[in-house]
């Protein structure tokens, strides 16, 4: 049963995380098509958000696991 659990939150994890950085990604690319002059920044930006989504969906993982 508790691997079962810890299927389920693991999975629920991916998935989540999977949707964030699809948002992330999608937003980015309408900033850069409204402001094309800032393609650095906001591509900075959209990295950095998309390693704090993965770092927390990892952590998720983890804890899924030891639950």
């Amino acid at each position: 049963m508790t691997g079962t659990l810890a299927a389920v939150g693991a999975g629920l994890a991916v998935i989540g995380a999977g949707i964030g950085i699809g948002n992330v990604g999608a937003k980015a690319m309408e900033a850069i098509a409204r402001q094309p002059e800032a393609v650095g920044d906001i591509r900075a930006n959209m990295i950095l958000m998309a390693a704090l989504v993965e770092g927390a969906a990892l952590i998720a993982i983890i804890l899924s696991f030891f639950a």
